[in-house]
């Protein structure tokens, strides 16, 4: 049986733990080599263990902190000059920052909410727009948050970054959608059993939540050449 990513080139970041890590096996899975991009080589050596022993190819593994933005830059290149293309690109990574009144943020988590959340991923449209072009059927899937609409007291650091992030997807989709095969959509994950859930609600108990592999093989569908889907917020459900 033909795998939906077979020979694709999928690009994950914060590929290490939590929604990024269940996503790379999915994609690996399903036929796709998986360039993994996070802060911890422990975390995707691990990775790329449980990618070979479920059968997948040895993934190419980027330990990098993603406001390094000359390596962003430079990512792109290595993809190019190896591939020559990139198929799929899930911006997963984020950063919770601080829950507390927006006054009372502290500017250098405000700074880092924003170079991790918004300019890490600019930078990353930059560097692999062109990429995803030379693609068959460029996929682009970033990770927002419910956050970004809900105006919460005390989340406002976070939920700023998220909007921006909604802003900034939803006018390259537009950007892709006349001229381009590239298509770009949002995911909300809702509530899910992640160490960024657990840090913001410390006594929920995260049995009640889905896990993060619960939402792989959707995110698999949108990453995948049989999606149209273009210039959309596509919210999980869990079953």
């Amino acid at each position: 049986m033909t795998k939906p990513l077979q020979d694709k080139i999928a690009l994950v970041t914060g590929a290490s733990r939590g929604i990024g890590r269940a996503a790379a096996l999915e994609l690996a899975k399903a036929g796709a080599h998986v360039i993994a991009v996070a802060r911890t080589t422990g975390g995707l050596e691990e990775l790329d263990d449980e990618i070979r022993k479920a059968g997948g190819e040895a993934a190419t593994l980027v330990p990098l902190n993603l406001r390094d933005f000359d390596a962003l830059d430079r990512l792109g290149r290595s993809i190019f000059d190896r591939w020559g293309r990139l198929d799929a690109f899930l911006g997963n990574a984020g950063f919770l920052g601080v829950l507390t009144p927006v006054a009372h943020l502290d500017p250098k988590i405000f700074q880092e909410l924003v170079e991790t959340n918004i300019t890490a991923n600019w930078r990353l449209i930059r560097s692999l727009d062109p990429l995803l072009r030379l693609s068959d059927a460029g996929r682009v899937l970033f990770v927002s948050s419910g956050a970004a609409r809900k105006h919460t007291p005390f989340w406002g650091g976070y939920g700023m970054a998220k909007a921006a992030l909604e802003s900034l997807a939803l006018t390259y989709a537009a950007e892709c959608a006349a001229t381009t095969k590239v298509r770009v959509n949002l995911l909300n994950p809702g509530p899910m059993r992640t160490q960024m859930r657990k840090r913001a609600m410390p006594g929920e108990d995260p049995a009640t939540l889905p896990p993060p592999e619960a939402i792989a093989p959707l995110i698999v569908e949108l990453l995948s050449p049989e999606c149209e889907k273009n210039g959309e917020l596509i919210s999980f459900k869990a079953a």
